[in-house]
């Protein structure tokens, strides 16, 4: 660049020599006064750019090293200057040079305590581009340095910093805007996490989402325990049959039959009966010691012939015996494994709840063959490790999906003053777990999983660090922001603080304490809610995976456009603070109401500054950059 300023500022001599020769008079001797300011007005824009660029980088390297003094036990400013004057060495290479005993050659720097706050000063010597080659001619009007100076404040009882990043790996990311996002979310982790966690702890939490978000080997602690197979003891129908010795006038005689007014029964092999009677369900109508009276038969038959059983339902339907089986009426199971009765492997059914112990599946018992050991029963309820369902188009065909690591939306059940049914951070129980996930393969659970509240950037000692996380996201699925909302808040909520390892516990709700942050970010519409942890009917049919295996219920939380705005007020509620960065979203807004990411990330974000529209990958980084500027800057008093 030097060599190309000496051949313009060559030029632009040769110019005036030949000027000044080829004139005579008054113009040639103004011109000639008048050359060095105009050179220097037009191409010292070039020294001022790069001064201006260096004081911003002045900036936030006195605020980091501000921060650093300020963290530190020092008292008296000499220490407290050596603390500074390394932080501030460690940011700009560039500057501070110092001698052999440690003196700064050119530049300045003082950090002074004065009360309960570190008062920082800077000023550094830019050496201009364009001054030094232009002015010399002429004689020297100014030096070929311009300083620059900066100060910072920060307060000794400063904060802890909190930060959840939610961020978009749906599969609309995949390509260079995924790489983007990498780049600025490390960026961004850069200058939040200090390298020193005393007597303050900066700390950042990863939330990657796409159609759910993943919480690996958390998972059981928050959406509690899956339920497996119960084993099978018995299967039957009905009661062991008796002989029916006579039957007269619709009379029947049975020596001990057992039986009782409005039992239902199962008659079969009576010779020379009336039409209706074998093989078909009756109902006792009356019962006198050794006989009984049907309410659907008044006919004869022979003597010493036939049998008569007492269903176990009305219907004489298969009775299954499994022990605490957890069953409602209505849910759906698969049977394996039985012996004997084969026909109740590998079906579905719908059961009706007898007991605790016992169910019946809608089979009709004296078809069947007789049972003769084993069988498990797989419940398929929203809670066991495979989800039976039907689905959004059919009244009749049962789906089935495998459980997963993945979480969906938590159900809401408290109620503000108003009545409404709000979104909260209570610790999950089993009176209230997080919703579970049943993902198709069309659509599948990410592998990348939640990092809880982390000082630890980079890899060490065989802990996967911050940015090594990051990079290995992939691109997948469909978009369920709401749920990554929920889980930014989750992340840096006390409530959860048993859910996380001690290290990545959160701090109380206290802002004077403890700066909070949620940073969301999305490049697409919310499309994923869900009832009773499977995507629900009223999904789209297009972008929120296979709608043969959506369920035939709605979301009970409303749209994922609602829920993130609820989730938004209520963790602000709590003070923390939301930044939303909407990534290349459309301009669209709509119809009424809040239905749009745009108009969801507007609504989020703590106010119109904290709000982010980037268009470029270039934008992205620019924007995580501000963001986490800006909850650096949080801790400073001025």
């Amino acid at each position: 660049m030097k060599n190309g300023l000496s051949r313009l500022t060559g030029a632009t001599r040769r110019f005036a020599a030949r000027f000044m020769a080829g004139t005579r008079g008054n113009v040639a001797m103004m011109f000639a006064l008048a050359l060095p300011v105009l050179l220097m007005i037009t191409l010292g824009a070039i020294d001022i750019h790069q001064a201006s660029k260096v004081r911003a980088n002045l900036q936030d390297a006195l605020d980091a090293a501000a921060l650093a003094a300020a963290r530190t036990p020092f008292t008296e400013d000499a220490d407290l200057n050596k603390a500074g004057l390394a932080a501030l060495k460690a940011n700009m290479p560039s500057y501070f040079e110092t001698d052999e005993n440690g003196k700064l050659l050119r530049d300045s720097a003082n950090f002074r305590l004065d009360g309960n706050t570190i008062i920082a000063t800077a000023k550094v010597q830019v050496k201009v581009l364009v001054a030094n080659i232009v002015l010399p001619p002429y004689g020297t009007l100014m030096d070929d340095r311009l300083p620059v100076g900066s100060s910072s404040e920060v307060l000794r009882a400063s904060r802890n910093v909190e930060v959840a990043l939610v961020l978009d790996i749906t599969g609309s990311m995949a390509g260079s805007a995924l790489t983007s996002l990498k780049k600025a979310a490390k960026e961004l982790v850069a200058i939040v996490v200090q390298k020193e966690q005393s007597p303050f702890t900066t700390r950042v939490a990863l939330v990657p989402y796409s159609m759910g978000v993943n919480l690996g080997n958390y998972a059981n602690s928050v959406r509690g325990p899956l339920k497996g197979t119960t084993d099978i003891s018995a299967v039957g129908w009905a009661d062991p049959a008796k002989s029916i010795s006579q039957i007269s006038s619709g009379v029947f005689t049975a020596s001990n039959h057992g039986l009782a007014v409005n039992d239902y029964v199962w008659i079969s092999d009576v010779s020379n009966a009336s039409y209706g009677l074998n093989n078909r369900i009756h109902r006792v109508s009356s019962v006198s010691g050794n006989t009984f009276q049907l309410s659907s038969y008044s006919g004869g038959g022979s003597k010493n012939s036939g049998t008569v059983r007492r269903c176990w339902t009305t219907t004489c339907e298969v009775v299954v015996t499994s022990e605490n089986h957890t069953l409602s009426t209505g849910d759906w199971v698969k049977i394996s494994g039985v012996r004997g009765m084969t026909t109740l492997n590998g079906a579905y059914f719908q059961v009706a709840k007898i007991s605790e112990h016992q169910f019946s599946v809608g089979l009709r018992g004296p078809d069947q063959s007789t049972y003769s050991g084993g069988g498990a029963v797989q419940c398929g309820y929203d809670g066991c490790r495979e989800r039976y369902f039907i689905g959004r188009n059919s009244t009749t065909a049962v789906r089935m999906l495998p459980s997963s690591t993945c979480v969906s939306e938590r159900l809401w059940t408290v109620k503000n003053a108003s009545g409404d049914l709000v979104p909260t951070d209570r610790t999950p129980d089993s009176n209230n777990w997080v919703g579970r996930n049943y993902p198709h393969s069309d659509n599948r659970c990410l592998t990348n999983q939640v990092t809880p509240l982390t000082h630890l950037a980079e890899t060490k000692n065989g802990v996967t660090g911050l940015n090594d996380l990051i990079d290995a996201y992939q691109a997948v699925g469909s978009t369920a922001g709401q749920i990554g909302i929920e889980w930014g808040w989750y992340a840096v909520s006390p409530n959860f603080s048993s859910i996380w390892p001690a290290a990545s516990a959160p701090n109380v709700y206290e802002p004077s304490k403890t700066l909070k942050a949620v940073v969301l970010m999305t490049d697409g519409e919310f499309n994923n809610p869900y009832c009773q942890g499977v995507i629900s009917k009223d999904a789209p049919t297009n972008g929120a995976g296979n709608t043969n295996y959506q369920i035939n219920c709605s979301a009970p939380n409303g749209t994922p456009f609602a829920q993130s705005v609820a989730l938004c007020d209520a963790m602000k509620k709590e003070g923390v603070v939301v930044y939303t960065v909407g990534f290349n979203l459309s301009t669209a807004t709509g119809g009424n109401g809040i239905d749009t990411a745009r108009e969801v990330m507007g609504a989020c974000a703590t106010s119109a500054a904290h709000a982010f529209t980037p268009n470029k990958n270039t934008d992205l980084s620019e924007a995580f950059q501000a963001i986490g500027r800006d909850i650096t800057r949080l801790r400073i008093a001025r």
